[in-house]
């Protein structure tokens, strides 16, 4: 593996346990190259679903209205088949 975390298919293919633990461990991610482009990361899990969430983004932007528990009247006559 290169200093850039950058290999080739046949590397991936065969060190991929090796390059597994490497992402594991360290938390960096791994560029597959096929003829020398990119085409695929190996990331963390984990730190991937992170990255990807942070709380309170949408706070004051959704209103619940008072009558939101309410249903319809003829609103359980759909699930029921009437």
């Amino acid at each position: 593996m290169s200093d850039q975390g950058l290999v080739n298919i046949h590397q991936a293919k065969t060190h991929l346990s090796k390059y597994l633990q490497s992402v594991i461990s360290t938390s960096k991610e791994i560029v597959i190259c096929s003829a020398n482009k990119p085409i695929a990361k190996l990331v963390p899990y984990i730190e991937s679903q992170k990255a990807n969430r942070k709380c309170g983004q949408l706070k004051g932007k959704i209103k619940i209205e008072k009558d939101f528990d309410t249903l319809p009247d003829n609103f359980l006559d759909y699930f029921r088949g009437k």
